[in-house]
């Protein structure tokens, strides 16, 4: 019995004096978008954010009536601001009402949101109606409480009882207290989403872990829930103080800064000073105080807080 056996040619190498081309990297398609993805969006921002900024800046050195040419006068719209009690007294009820906003809805998003997370029985039909506030806008939102809350056909009239004489926007303290409720009840909402989105990221097998090592659900909740939620917390206050130093429709609708100037916030007195004085070197004076009045104070938080260095919740997490 004879056996063929079967030569294999040698693989053909490369040949003398040609070059092989190096192999394509994933690394060389996948990269970041060029320049010209961004394009639009900065002419946007550019035109719409810019610009307007750039504009109230100079004008805020400016007096000007809103008719006839602007005449530069310098500092003196500041100077003014600096001497005004009302401005001071602005600052003050924006930051009352900025610190209000965060004590108030930062707990209750927290909670909701990661009850939101769960699978609670009827928890999606429930979710559906309490985010409904986060569908309106907020001149709408104010209309309601506006009606709602007046001392002659609204609820308070209706609870004297509870109410007293019913007219919650005749002192300073229950009008503060009014907006505080509503900007609660119209924006916890959308933090309570960022929350939710939060706590359905955290690994489950860190609970596992817990349940196993004996931790119950309020040990679960402290030591597991509410440290992976730090970063979004962070940025969930940040909105808030950003929120709150522009509040302007609120007061506008509900209190229009009264009664008297007891609810005059920094916005509402920007408004004041340039479409009702026609004083618009002064109110843009004020806007770009609070501009960067905004600025400051979300740096600092991030500064503070070493959210910007970005740290993964999820390290040590397989």
């Amino acid at each position: 019995m004879t056996t063929k056996t079967l030569s294999v040619p040698p693989a053909a190498g490369p040949r003398k004096g040609s070059r092989r081309r190096p192999a394509a990297t994933s690394a060389a398609h996948v990269g970041r978008p060029g320049l010209g993805w961004a394009l639009p969006a900065a002419v946007f921002f550019a035109l719409f954010a810019i610009t307007p900024l750039v504009m109230v800046a100079v004008l805020s050195f400016m007096s000007w009536d809103g008719l006839g040419s602007p005449e530069f006068v310098g500092l003196d719209n500041w100077s003014r601001l600096m001497d005004d009690p009302v401005m001071f007294q602005s600052i003050w009820l924006t930051l009352l009402l900025t610190a209000l906003g965060v004590a108030l809805q930062t707990p209750l998003s927290i909670v909701l949101g990661v009850w939101a997370a769960g699978h609670q029985r009827n928890r999606a039909v429930l979710s559906v109606i309490y985010f409904v506030p986060l569908l309106l806008s907020a001149t709408a939102v104010s209309v309601l409480w506006r009606a709602l809350l007046d001392p002659n056909f609204g609820i308070p009239a209706e609870a004297a009882w509870l109410f007293g004489d019913g007219n919650l926007f005749g002192e300073q303290a229950t009008a503060i207290g009014v907006l505080a409720f509503v900007s609660t009840w119209q924006f916890t909402p959308f933090h309570t989403l960022i929350y939710q989105g939060a706590a359905r990221a955290v690994p489950q097998v860190l609970y596992q872990a817990a349940e196993i090592d004996g931790a119950g659900r309020y040990r679960q909740f402290f030591h597991i829930t509410l440290p992976q939620l730090r970063n979004s917390m962070i940025t969930s206050m940040i909105l808030m103080i950003v929120g709150g130093l522009t509040t302007f429709e609120t007061v506008l609708i509900l209190t229009q800064g009264g009664p008297g100037t007891d609810t005059t916030i920094s916005a509402y007195y920007m408004y004041d000073k340039a479409f009702k004085s026609f004083d618009f070197g002064a109110g843009s004076a004020i806007a770009l105080a609070l501009v960067v009045a905004a600025t400051v104070i979300s740096l600092i938080v991030v500064r503070v807080s070493g959210y910007d260095k970005m740290r993964s919740t999820m390290e040590g997490v397989s």
